[in-house]
């Protein structure tokens, strides 16, 4: 049985300018990746556009046309694949095929590290149950990243993905997570599609609790990156600006 390889990309997805590949994946990722010539991503054109810049730093095992890239089924994107394959089990399965005829292939998002925050789970749990070995490469996560930078609770600490788009279901969201975290000290990290940023950033300095500790990170590893991290009173005497079209990365805590 061959190996699945999990492929973390840069950060830069959308952005302008990129991230040098080397200043942001060690050597060895982008060797291993580059000798990758089977693929599972979100999507074939910027994974192709991926496999583009890896090529300017290590030469791709074989030609862009010639790799056999597979995207993952559309209702993973839609409803995300964490709980389990379920209908799309055999689909899942099937774009594992290569895998089974021995040969190695690479799991790849579109940012950071495939199934952490991104699609991709169904397809790790497939490889386990056939028996193929697993292997993470090393590379950027923005939610670790954020954490550390945070100065909140790292021993403690849970992803909770997207907030509510509602206001009314958003203001009550954060105020559990809030709790949880004033409660347990445990860390609540959580993140936004860029163009929310702003209204995010506007709901939790309005419905936080003055002594709360809210950190915002954005554009991790690239050279516009900024870290804030005070308490609720100081943002709000202090307002720092959302970023527009950077990916965020929102944590509260005590």
């Amino acid at each position: 049985m061959a190996t699945l390889y999990l492929v973390p990309a840069p950060l830069d997805f959308g952005c302008e300018p990129q991230a040098p590949l080397a200043d942001v994946l060690p050597q060895g990722t982008l060797a291993a990746a580059a000798g990758l010539t089977h693929w599972i991503c979100e999507n074939a054109k910027t994974a192709r556009a991926y496999l583009k810049r890896i090529d300017a730093v290590v030469p791709l095992a074989a030609p862009l046309q010639a790799m056999a890239i597979q995207e993952l089924p559309r209702e993973v994107h839609k409803k995300g694949d964490h709980d389990g394959a379920g209908a799309n089990a055999q689909a899942i399965r099937a774009l594992l095929a290569p895998l089974a005829a021995g040969h190695d292939m690479g799991l790849l998002s579109e940012a950071g590290m495939p199934a952490v925050a991104d699609p991709g789970s169904s397809v790790v749990r497939a490889a386990h149950a056939m028996g193929a070995a697993v292997v993470p490469l090393v590379g950027p996560v923005s939610l670790l990243l954020a954490l550390a930078a945070s100065g909140l609770n790292g021993q403690n600490f849970a992803f909770v993905g997207y907030l509510p788009q509602d206001a009314q279901a958003r203001q009550q969201r954060i105020r559990e997570l809030e709790a949880l975290a004033l409660r347990t000290g445990q860390t609540q990290l959580f993140i936004e599609t860029p163009y929310r940023n702003a209204a995010l950033l506007q709901a939790l300095v309005q419905t936080l609790k003055p002594e709360s500790r809210l950190a915002m990170a954005s554009g991790l590893t690239l050279a516009q990156a900024t870290v804030h991290s005070h308490s609720v009173k100081t943002w709000r005497a202090q307002p720092s600006p959302a970023p527009e079209r950077l990916p965020a990365v929102f944590a509260i805590g005590r």
